[in-house]
């Protein structure tokens, strides 16, 4: 049977920073193994992505179609939707192969896979969550298949979708098959952040209020064996060329001793890669932050989101503004970039916790400002996502409305402080710029 596995627009445009599209290159390797032929597309590589679309469907004649959404939206408080390509590329796709059968998953899909398969009625099959096992089962069995983990169906007029699967154990990870899609095309694509993707375990035991990695992936901590996660690396190197990776962990550096182990096996190799990730900021120390520099990280990514103890509270952070400081200090006296990235006018949000945030980046650069290793602040509203903290905050102070179709960009980001992620951003800018001049 051929199966092609296609990644929908997951960037605002062509231009955007590119991302390796790890899962649908793992499955149409699965694929593959179990007797298939197996193809990949990533539209984002492609300036006229939908002719790139239709050109692949005419010349391949795939008799399966998996579309991945992996973003429902760009996130960055931005009102552009990913469901807009991602319904056209389903139309398209049954307009030209009306006998495929079309599949649907991926991070986005997974957050709204009920609704998005009422949208979308060309849409088969959905798979929820972790796919590994439930994917060959399900191209077995495409007439009639048995109950699989996060299998989404249609009986009747109604949509039945089984509990996702979280707990795909990581020491049977097979390393996805990239002569299906050669990593060299994303080489040098990006300005900013890596394009190549490496998975070092799944899972986030955090309860941050607006996050939903837990329930995507499941609060248990799954991890990759550390020569394991260095034996790809290397692979990559050697056989692709490719040097910058970024780790899709929730939380890379958690738990403890993990991704030091990781540099161990990378600095026992004198593997020469450079690689970033989201580190949690309490689990950063003097010792580990030097082993993380040295075996080739160039980016410690941080995302404490909230600017003073009252916004991590409520954001249920697990955290205090002095650890923030504390790894920001560690950080500066590296030579390594640090990103922050916060969220404003949250539950509670008063004048005094506005002027508690702006002092938090007058710190960062003032810490940062003798290397100037401060990459940037992001800072953005709490995007609204379904069966989280916030979600119910927002609808008991009727920031949203019982009926608030959630399937598109929603924010947290009610009066009075509407304006305040405009206000720290011309802070953030002018501080910026000044650092960047050399001027105090």
């Amino acid at each position: 049977m051929r199966v092609l596995m296609v990644q929908t627009p997951s960037t605002e445009s062509y231009r955007s920073e590119k991302v390796y599209p790890l899962g649908i290159v793992l499955l149409a390797g699965i694929a593959r193994k179990a007797g298939h032929d197996a193809a990949v597309l990533d539209m984002n590589l492609h300036v006229d992505a939908f002719g790139a679309l239709k050109e692949r469907l005419l010349d391949f004649q795939p008799h399966v179609v998996g579309l991945s959404l992996r973003n429902i939206d760009p996130l960055g408080n931005k009102q552009t939707s990913l469901v807009i390509p991602f319904v056209a590329a389903a139309r398209l796709t049954a307009s030209l192969l009306p006998r495929a059968v079309i599949l649907a998953g991926g991070a986005g899909f997974s957050l709204f896979a009920e609704r998005l398969m009422e949208e979308v009625p060309q849409i088969a099959y959905g798979l929820a969550g972790e796919a590994e096992e439930s994917f060959p089962r399900l191209l077995r069995s495409l007439d009639k298949p048995p109950r699989l983990e996060g299998l989404c169906r249609r009986k009747g007029v109604r949509i039945v979708c089984v509990p996702p699967a979280r707990t795909f154990d990581m020491s049977d990870y097979e390393l996805p098959d990239r002569t299906i899609l050669d990593p060299a095309a994303y080489a040098g694509v990006n300005a900013y952040a890596p394009a190549i993707g490496i998975e070092g375990k799944r899972g986030c035991p955090f309860g941050c209020s607006y996050c939903v990695y837990p329930l995507l992936q499941g609060r248990a901590l799954r991890c990759r064996r550390p020569d394991a996660i260095v034996d790809e690396m290397e692979l990559l190197r050697k056989e692709h060329g490719i040097d910058r990776f970024h780790f899709t962990d929730p939380v890379l550096n958690a738990p403890a001793g993990h991704l030091e182990s990781i540099c161990r096996e990378l600095l026992r190799r004198k593997l020469d890669v450079r690689w970033d990730g989201f580190m949690r900021e309490n689990n950063f120390n003097e010792k580990n932050v030097a082993l993380f520099e040295k075996a080739g990280c160039e980016c410690f990514s941080f995302s404490p989101d909230g600017l003073c103890d009252q916004a991590l509270r409520v954001l249920r952070k697990g955290l205090r503004q002095s650890d923030i400081l504390r790894a920001a200090r560690l950080a500066a006296r590296t030579d390594v970039v640090a990103v922050y990235h916060f969220m404003v006018n949250l539950p509670g949000e008063t004048e005094a916790t506005c002027a508690r945030g702006t002092e938090m980046i007058e710190k960062l650069y003032r810490i940062h400002r003798g290397k100037r290793n401060l990459g940037t602040i992001v800072l953005n509203n709490i995007r609204i996502l379904p069966k989280t903290a916030i979600e119910a905050q927002a609808r008991a102070a009727g920031v949203i409305g019982p009926e608030t179709d959630l399937l598109y960009p929603v924010y947290y980001n009610p009066p009075p402080f509407e304006a305040l992620r405009y206000r720290m951003e011309t802070l953030h800018f002018c501080e910026n710029v000044f650092a960047w001049q050399g001027m105090q």
